[in-house]
């Protein structure tokens, strides 16, 4: 996916580009040329329909021409930017300081070890560690990140897993940031790591046999970066002499590999995006046997599967377009052999299931809230637990113990920092194991979040979830920053974010437009914003803005708009339909030349994507994606305030993408207004590897947005 699950000028406007000369006051630099790409005209043809692309020659990533350029605009950032430096500074210092930077996560049971996480003083990456039987006992150092990270600008650990017998733990690694990883094993007793290095690999699929010395990881395709085959690896061996066991034909689909929660089986899945599923079945201890097929794919019928006991529980859209829950003996998979246990409901989608030995737990939405529902697995009775916000988010944790009635779920809201519990599903009582500490001065009365509800131009009413500092007037006074990503089915939780913090202490207001292209509020929330629906996901948005303005939240001249990725996409179309309506955008990593890259079945996830946006291909598919493409929509007018991001290693949106965006836009733009443009030269899709330098990034946005605001400090 082109995703993140990654996080966010009218008469006034004048004002602010030429501020007068008092104290706090921030003013940009004078006449301050910024670059010009050279234009190289490409004719791009289909359909009989013809399109010249000016600036496409910026995909040659090691031409050092487009280097320079990219160069360029960096250094016309650092010149406009130059009087934030301070500001830049306080900012980061402000939200490095609340994060508790020695801390570890809340430690789970697996297989006799307690796994946990630790961060050091200072240090940017993780330290991953277990204990034994209990957690007085002596501390292994598994893999320390800040150790292999060294001499690297960009370092990642992707997936871990430890054998059954607890002596041998496989990982995964990516120093470049294009999601290539590399699988090695490392033997927990003795400290060494094994010679072979398979490259090339998924970053989180691998998975032990019951043997404790065979791997299943899955391929990439170096060009396209698609998963595609799953291989067979035996420790101790050369990965040359690895053994095929799955490919995939259709490169619509993205595959994965994974162990069943009851650890009897290893699965192989298939995905094309909301639109079909398909699952391989072998037994762990058999890992030379062959993978079964539990039920054909078909187009247009999703399923997943848990094992338990003698049989499996199936969650699938057959006949329910939100889903519901079926069983079906362990013999018998087939679909003719399912039998209903939770029927369809039209106002609650189920999102997921988790099995334990005497209980069944489900994820749920209803009205753009999740919900949690636990099903005794032997009277069937059931009950939802119950959170106190009225805007809130909660989910299932790390549960890797089948034999156990404690279910371990996190809760967080917009004003709540990640909360763990350990809830005893018999008697319905709860433990807060471990909340997210908030240093430098956070207090949760501090704040208010309330959820609105925007009636759209089409009847549709849209949730909106809100944060503020309390003694925020809604008299229109206040800068907002909203926020929507809208893809995928990908629903946005309204969850904690410390960062937001930094604006909500400037008189910021920060909000989240739950729009249709998500799931929020059901699968048929996600079927009216894709395809041929996909422009609804823009119109959402803008009404969602018009409705905060009209709420007297905020004004045009203090209305800004953010998303990344996918949600990029969606602030290259807003500025294209409404540009009037936004004082500033801050466009992440956007997807903006859908076209071009949907044609291109060579470009990292094109393929498995076409029934998301369309495949160009297909003429009447075509000229609808043209329709709202960012990049072929540019036109001669004024635009907002913008910063544009990227990174050159960019495994999801090439950072081309942006480049070529970037430049169009300073050729047409009739305005005075700000276009700046980042580029991460040494990080890809979700920018820095490290936690700290995470913020830096984040800094640079928030600083461009109180410069608009004339805001120094």
């Amino acid at each position: 996916m082109r995703n993140l699950f990654l996080l966010p000028i009218a008469a006034t406007l004048v004002a602010f580009n030429q501020p007068s000369p008092t104290m706090n006051t921030f003013q940009w630099p004078g006449d301050i040329k910024p670059p010009v790409a050279d234009k190289e005209p490409k004719e791009l043809v289909a359909h009989g329909d013809k399109r010249i692309d000016d600036y496409y020659w910026l995909n040659q990533r090691e031409n050092p021409k487009v280097l320079n350029y990219l160069k360029a605009e960096n250094a016309y950032l650092d010149t406009l930017m130059s009087g934030t430096k301070e500001l830049r500074e306080k900012l980061f210092q402000e939200m490095k300081s609340r994060i508790k930077e020695k801390d570890e996560s809340l430690p789970y049971k697996d297989n006799g070890y307690w796994y946990y996480t630790r961060y050091e003083e200072g240090k940017q990456y993780p330290i991953f560690c277990r204990k034994k039987e209990t957690l007085e006992a002596p501390e292994q150092i598994m893999l320390d990140q800040n150790v292999m990270a060294e001499g690297f600008k960009y370092y990642s650990i992707g997936g871990r897993a430890v054998s059954d017998n607890n002596e041998l733990l496989a990982f995964t690694v990516d120093s470049v940031s294009r999601r290539l990883y590399g699988l090695q094993v490392k033997n927990l007793v003795t400290g060494a790591i094994y010679p072979e290095i398979i490259s090339n690999v998924e970053g989180n699929y691998i998975v032990w046999a019951a043997d404790n010395k065979t791997i299943f990881y899955v391929k990439k395709d170096v060009t396209t970066l698609l998963g595609y085959q799953v291989w067979r690896h035996e420790l101790g061996t050369d990965p040359a002499r690895d053994v095929m066991v799955y490919e995939e034909k259709d490169n619509r689909f993205y595959i994965g590999v994974y162990r069943t929660k009851s650890k009897k089986y290893i699965s192989i899945f298939s995905s094309m995006n909301q639109v079909s599923t398909e699952f391989r079945l072998l037994e762990a201890a058999q890992p030379t046997g062959s993978f079964k097929i539990f039920e054909p794919r078909q187009e247009n019928f999703q399923y997943s599967i848990e094992h338990f006991n003698d049989r499996f529980y199936v969650l699938t859209d057959w006949n329910a377009p939100n889903f519901r829950l079926m069983q079906t003996p362990e013999a018998k998979t087939g679909k003719k052999n399912w039998k209903e246990v939770i029927p369809h409901r039209k106002d609650v989608y189920i999102s997921n299931m988790l099995v334990f030995k005497n209980h069944l737990v489900l994820g749920e939405v209803k009205d753009a809230l999740n919900q949690l529902r636990v099903i005794d697995q032997t009277d069937k009775k059931d009950y939802y637990i119950s959170f106190p916000e009225t805007v809130f988010a909660a989910f299932q944790h790390i549960n890797p113990d089948y034999n156990t009635n404690i279910l371990r779920f996190s809760y967080t809201s917009m004003t709540t920092p990640t909360s763990i519990y350990d809830f005893n599903m018999d008697t319905q009582e709860r433990e807060l194991k471990k909340q997210t500490e908030v240093l430098g001065g956070f207090k949760k009365e501090d704040y208010a979040a309330e959820r609105l509800w925007a009636t759209v131009r089409d009847g549709a009413k849209v949730p909106v979830s809100l944060v503020y500092k309390k003694g925020m007037k809604k008299d229109g006074s206040h800068p907002l920053l909203l926020y929507a990503y809208g893809s995928y089915g990908s629903s946005i939780s309204p969850g904690f974010n410390s960062n937001i913090i930094s604006l909500l202490d400037r008189g910021f207001i920060y909000a989240i437009a739950h729009v249709r292209g998500g799931q929020e509020m059901g699968r048929s929330w996600y079927d009216q914003g894709h395809m041929f629906h996909k422009k609804n996901t823009f119109y959402d948005f803008i009404d969602c803005g018009e409705f905060l303005i009209k709420e007297k939240y905020t004004t045009k001249e203090h209305l800004y708009a953010n998303g990344g990725s996918a949600g990029g996409l969606l602030m290259g179309a807003i500025v294209n339909m409404r540009p009037d309506l936004w004082n500033g955008v801050i466009a992440d990593v956007p997807f903006v030349d859908v076209i071009t890259t949907m044609s291109d079945p060579s470009i990292p996830l094109t393929t498995g994507e076409y029934k998301e946006w369309g495949n160009p291909a297909e003429k009447e598919e075509y000229f609808y994606m043209k329709s709202y493409s960012p990049y072929d929509n540019v036109e001669k007018k004024a635009y907002p305030n913008m910063l544009v991001t990227t990174g050159l290693h960019d495994s999801q949106v090439q950072y081309f993408e942006p480049a070529k965006w970037v430049a169009k836009l300073r050729e047409l733009k009739t305005d005075n207004n700000k276009l700046l443009f980042k580029i991460n030269m040494d990080a890809g899709h979700g920018g820095a590897s490290g936690r700290f330098d995470y913020l830096k990034d984040k800094a640079w946005q928030y600083a461009f947005l109180l410069a608009l605001e004339g805001k120094t400090e």
